[in-house]
């Protein structure tokens, strides 16, 4: 598989999670905040690994948005504007898993949804020409 095909394959895996993040926060009742919150960065982590494979790169098996996205933008600068976001996104891979390891709100689930459409969205403008 090269590596246009792998890429486009890590962004259909972060586009599962963004949907499955917007529905379980939008569409089911209860609302899942949790599971939106961990879908949310597992979109984030796929999209920017997905980056990185379309440049030819390894993804590092972490599951650290800060560190994926300083490794972006050490090949575009641009990708510094969700340093942030990632940041935030981060905390969500492991602690959403367990019960009481954080206290989320609903305002949360939205501002990571948010976070993790922004990064995806930015990705899949950039790597959409390749397919």
């Amino acid at each position: 598989m090269n590596k246009v095909e792998l890429a486009g394959r890590w962004l259909k895996k972060a586009e599962s999670d963004l949907l499955v993040a917007r529905q379980v926060l939008v569409d089911l009742w209860p609302k899942q905040i949790e599971i939106s919150c961990y879908h949310s960065q597992q979109c984030g982590e796929k999209t920017l690994k997905a980056f990185l494979v379309a440049q030819d790169i390894d993804p590092p098996k972490t599951h650290d948005l800060l560190l994926l996205c300083q490794k972006c933008a050490e090949i575009e600068p641009d990708f510094k504007r969700f340093f942030n976001d990632c940041g935030e996104l981060t905390v969500y891979s492991v602690t959403t898993r367990y019960p009481d390891e954080i206290e989320i709100t609903e305002k949360d689930a939205a501002n990571a949804l948010e976070k993790a459409s922004r990064i995806y969205h930015y990705i899949f403008t950039k790597l959409s020409s390749s397919f």
